[in-house]
C-alpha cells in the first residue's frame, strides 16, 4: 500500500503567541508522528513554563486593554461567522490533514471539519439571540442579570477528533469575550496549527487567540497552574481529570472536564433490530473505536441474543479497515504507537474474558501502521476488564440480559457516566429506562445525533460541569446580580437607639 503524505506539510509546528508564530524560549521541540507509517514528519515547538507564561500574558493584555470583549455581540458574531466561512471553504484541505495526523477516515474527518465551522456558526447565533433574566418585585424592586466575560480561558483538548473539539471549546469561549490559551494534545498538533491563520483572516485581534503546542505534564500542567488563567476546559482522559482538578484547586479555577466513558447501548427483544444493529456497529468502530461516547458495551436481551451476536460479528468481520486517505475506509489506524500497543494489550486481556467472535488482531494485509481489526467479544462478565475500563479502540463487549431490573443494573455497573443508548419500541420503559440510567446524555433508538443547543457533559468519573448551549454561555462568563431599589430602602436603622 503507497503512502499518501499531504502536500505543504509545515517545516515545522510553532506555538502562536500575541499574533506570532515562535519557537519555545528553550528551543525544545517533540517528534510528531504519521500513525500509518509510524515515522516523525515534523518536529513541534515543545512548550513549557516560559511559553505559557508568554501566551497568558498575552491574552491577558488583550483582555485587559484590547477590543475584543468590549465588543457589541453582534460585531463578535460576525467574526464568528467569517470564521465559520474560512473553516468551510477549507473543509477538504482540514480533513486530509486531520486524517494524516490522526489516521481517522477522510469521510469521517470531513466531517468533522463541517462540525468544526458549524460550531463557531452556532455560538455566533447564540450570542446575539441571548437574553438575561429580570426579576420585578413590583414597585419596590428590578433585579437584573449582567454577564461579563471572565478573562483567560485555559483550553486542554484531546487527539480523537482535534479540530472538532478544539472548536467546541474556542467558539464559546471567544464568542462570550474571553481571550484563549489552547494546548491542543501532543499526539495531534497539525491542525491546531491552522487556527491562527484562520483567525488572523477573520479579524480576531492579536493576543486574543494563543497557541502553544507540548506535553501534558510541562505544558498543560503549567496553564492549569497558572493564577492568570481562571477558567479551565479540559477534554481526555478520567485520570487526567482528577490530576487537573487537584491542580486547579489552589486557584478555586472554573473547571469544565468531559472525561472517559463506558457507555451501554442496550437492546431490547422488541426493538427494531435491524436499525439497533447499524447504529451498535457505527457507535463503536466509527472514528476508529477512539470516541468518549463510544458504545463500547452492547447489552441486549436473551431472546434475540444469539442471532443479534452473529450479525454483529459477521457485519465487523465486513468493515473495511485500511488506508485513511481511502474514501471506502471504515476504520483507518490508530492515532499512535503507544495507544495501538495499549488497545492491543486490552484485546489480549479480552481473549481470557469473552468469547471473541471477530477481529482480535491485526488486519490481514496490513503488516505496517497502528492497524486493528473490528474487534467483537461475546458472554462478556461484568467484572471483566474489558466490560469495565475505558478501551478507546475498535473493540466491543457484548454481554446478555433477561430482565429490565438486571439491564439497568449493567448499565450503571461502571464508575463511568456519559451517555447511553436505549433500543425498544416500549414508550413507557424507554422513559423510565432513560431516566434511571446514570449517564450525562441519553439517546432513544438512535445513534448518536448531537443537539447543539443541549447539555453535554457526564457523571461519576465522566466529567464535571456541561457544555453546550447555554451552558457554554454560563461557564465562560460571570453572572452579576444587579439589584435596583424603586422606593425608599427601609433599612433597620442600627446605631438611633440613643
Amino acid at each position: 500500500m503507497t503512502h499518501y503524505i499531504p502536500e505543504g506539510l509545515p517545516d515545522r509546528i510553532r506555538h502562536f503567541i500575541d499574533g506570532e508564530f515562535v519557537d519555545s524560549v528553550g528551543g525544545e521541540t517533540f517528534d510528531v508522528l504519521d500513525p500509518v507509517s509510524n515515522e516523525t514528519y515534523v518536529q513541534a515547538a515543545a512548550g513549557r513554563q516560559a511559553d505559557i507564561d508568554l501566551a497568558v500574558a498575552a491574552a491577558k493584555r488583550a483582555f485587559d486593554d484590547g477590543p475584543w470583549p468590549r465588543m457589541l455581540p453582534r460585531q463578535r458574531s460576525r467574526v464568528l461567522h467569517k470564521i465559520a466561512d474560512l473553516v468551510e471553504a477549507r473543509d477538504a484541505r482540514l480533513a486530509e490533514l486531520e486524517t494524516f495526523d490522526t489516521g481517522l477516515p477522510i469521510t469521517q474527518a470531513l466531517g468533522q471539519a463541517q462540525r468544526a465551522a458549524e460550531n463557531f456558526r452556532f455560538f455566533a447565533d447564540l450570542i446575539v439571540a441571548q437574553r438575561d433574566d429580570a426579576y420585578k418585585v413590583p414597585g419596590r424592586q428590578v433585579n437584573y442579570v449582567n454577564r461579563k466575560p471572565i478573562g483567560v480561558a485555559g483550553l486542554i483538548t484531546p487527539w480523537n477528533t482535534p479540530f472538532m473539539l478544539e472548536s467546541w471549546k474556542l467558539a464559546p469561549a471567544l464568542a462570550t469575550g474571553n481571550t484563549v490559551v489552547l494546548k491542543p494534545a501532543e499526539f495531534t498538533p497539525l491542525s491546531a496549527s491552522l487556527w491562527a491563520e484562520i483567525f488572523r483572516e477573520a479579524g480576531v485581534p492579536d493576543g486574543v487567540f494563543n497557541l502553544v503546542n507540548g506535553l501534558g505534564e510541562e505544558a498543560g500542567d503549567a496553564l492549569v497552574k497558572h493564577p492568570d488563567v481562571p477558567l479551565i476546559s479540559f477534554t481526555g482522559e478520567s485520570r487526567t481529570g482528577q490530576i487537573i482538578f487537584g491542580n486547579a484547586a489552589p486557584f478555586l479555577k472554573g473547571l469544565s472536564m468531559e472525561l472517559g466513558g463506558k457507555s451501554p447501548a442496550v437492546v431490547f427483544a422488541d426493538a427494531d433490530l435491524d436499525s439497533a444493529l447499524d447504529a451498535t456497529v457505527f457507535g463503536v468502530f466509527s472514528l476508529n473505536g477512539e470516541r468518549c461516547t463510544a458504545g463500547s458495551r452492547v447489552l441486549v436481551e436473551r431472546g434475540v441474543y444469539d442471532d443479534f451476536v452473529a450479525r454483529y460479528a459477521a457485519r465487523a468481520k465486513n468493515i473495511v479497515v485500511g488506508d485513511p486517505h481511502d474514501p471506502a475506509t471504515e476504520v483507518g489506524a490508530l492515532v499512535h504507537p503507544e495507544h495501538y500497543e495499549k488497545v492491543m494489550r486490552y484485546v489480549e486481556i479480552g481473549k481470557s474474558e469473552g468469547r471473541l467472535v471477530a477481529g482480535g488482531g491485526r488486519p490481514e494485509g496490513l503488516g505496517t501502521g497502528n492497524y486493528v481489526a473490528p474487534t467483537v467479544f461475546a458472554d462478556v462478565s461484568p467484572d471483566a476488564r474489558i466490560f469495565q475500563e475505558e478501551i478507546f479502540g475498535p473493540v466491543v463487549a457484548i454481554t446478555p440480559f433477561d430482565t429490565d431490573e438486571e439491564a439497568l443494573a449493567l448499565a450503571n455497573n461502571t464508575r463511568y457516566g456519559l451517555a447511553a443508548y436505549i433500543w425498544t419500541n416500549d414508550l413507557k420503559r424507554a422513559h423510565t429506562f432513560a431516566q434511571s440510567v446514570e449517564a450525562g446524555m441519553v439517546w432513544l433508538n438512535s445513534n448518536n445525533v448531537r443537539d447543539l443547543r443541549t447539555p453535554f457533559g457526564g457523571v461519576k468519573a465522566s466529567g464535571l460541569g456541561h457544555e453546550g448551549g447555554y451552558r457554554s454561555i454560563d461557564f465562560y462568563t460571570d453572572q452579576q446580580a444587579v439589584h435596583i431599589t424603586l422606593n425608599e430602602a427601609h433599612s433597620p436603622r442600627f446605631g438611633t437607639a440613643r
